[in-house]
């Protein structure tokens, strides 16, 4: 494999490591299964990604395609590789957080400040880019709902990212350390008492209730599903999620690091590495981010979706399941956004996942990762590369993939 000057991998014949793999009766015939391969084997063979994982899951059968290699030069790409899930995350955090209110243990339309008193008597900035101590009262208190759903009133939002000048509020985020207008950095991120309480000491962004604001709220959320199970965040995850279902491979950080892909993002034009397999990923982090913290492979992502889709109870009610995959956002809440890009752009929110017109939810990882379910067809697509997403977008094999795999479900 090799680099051209702009660029773009430039893979060469023998450098193309692909396998292909079926568990099961997928209900697909031949021929859908080799344009999902061809789909993946494709993305390695343009130079998009270095390797990438994908798999398509009906009912009990899943079917994996692995192309490429780990890291630019170095070993090829294996159906268990870890990836950085990043914003994949939110979903398993915001189950993690409904399997309390099965339980019984928390309601959705209480206060937060019970268990987060860093959160009660809120603040809120008359405008979103104005002085830190130009506040009113916040209208009411934060809600679990209103984490579950990103509209608690603070988070990210494209015109922060466009402004001449740094907003006051952005600043003071990175001055405090929360990574929480940005990508995930567990190697500086502060224990959770820590960055609860940083988090506390400034306004919100909007009132509770007003708009949709992307991250923060998932990352609340690890917090407060540490605080009601009196444990970690990694511990409750795996207690009533991970464990469970067999997600073995999936933490907040790689027990192995010679299974986890080098992470790469485009710098002026060229593929430069983000985050190497013994960087931020490679030890235990101060603060569980429940926002974009975990590493994961493509059967414990797919494991997650099936549950979701199977609705059997193991580990969430049907009913739960059905609110937590439908959207939960009012038309003014969709609407109301400050001039610049939308995170949500146009689609629905639940509660930690998108939701599009058509039934289907999903979220995609920052660092080049995507997942799926489509009910109507009873599909989990699943796409991880180690490319990050850029200006373009996400590689163009994670919406590829998905394509090719609902038009051979129709077959």
């Amino acid at each position: 494999m090799e680099i051209a000057a702009d660029g773009v991998v430039k893979p060469q014949p023998d450098d193309l490591p692909y396998t292909s793999f079926v568990q099961g009766s997928s209900g697909f015939d031949d021929g859908a299964l080799a344009s999902f391969d061809a789909t993946v084997e494709a993305a390695v063979e343009e130079g998009q990604v270095p390797g990438v994982v994908a798999a398509v899951a009906r009912g009990k059968a899943v079917h994996v395609a692995v192309a490429g290699v780990m890291a630019i030069g170095a070993a090829p790409m294996q159906r268990d590789t870890l990836f950085r899930i990043t914003s994949i995350t939110k979903p398993m955090t915001a189950a993690a957080v409904l399997s309390f209110v099965d339980d019984g243990l928390l309601r959705l339309d209480e206060p937060v400040g019970r268990w987060l008193p860093e959160l009660a008597d809120r603040r809120v900035l008359r405008r979103p880019d104005g002085p830190l101590d130009d506040t009113v009262p916040a209208q009411r208190p934060i809600t679990v709902r209103d984490l579950l759903t990103f509209t608690w009133g603070f988070g990210m939002q494209g015109a922060m990212f466009m402004a001449t000048e740094p907003w006051p509020i952005f600043t003071a985020t990175v001055e405090r350390e929360l990574a929480t207008f940005g990508p995930p950095q567990p190697a500086t991120v502060p224990d959770p008492d820590t960055w609860i309480a940083r988090l506390g000491e400034l306004p919100l962004l909007a009132q509770p209730g007003e708009r949709w604001l992307y991250q923060t709220g998932s990352q609340v959320l690890g917090v407060l599903a540490s605080r009601l199970a009196a444990a970690p965040f990694h511990q409750v995850l795996s207690e009533r999620l991970l464990d469970p279902l067999g997600m073995r491979d999936t933490g907040f950080h790689a027990a192995n690091i010679d299974r986890l892909a080098t992470a790469y993002e485009r710098r002026h034009g060229h593929l430069e590495v983000a985050d190497a397999p013994d960087g931020q990923w490679s030890r235990p982090p101060a603060f569980a981010d429940g926002g974009a913290g975990l590493v994961s492979s493509v059967d414990d992502v797919v494991a997650f979706g099936r549950m979701l889709l199977r609705r059997d109870g193991q580990i969430l009610a049907p009913p739960t399941v059905a609110e937590m995959t439908r959207n939960q956002l009012t038309q003014a809440q969709r609407e109301n956004v400050w001039p610049g890009f939308s995170f949500l752009d146009g689609r629905g929110w639940g509660y930690g996942v998108s939701v599009l017109d058509d039934g289907r939810y999903s979220w995609d990882g920052g660092f080049g990762t995507t997942w799926s379910n489509v009910p109507s067809q009873d599909l989990t697509v699943v796409v991880l590369t180690q490319r990050a997403a850029d200006e373009t977008g996400m590689p163009a094999v994670c919406s590829d993939v998905l394509a090719t795999a609902r038009a051979a479900s129709r077959s």
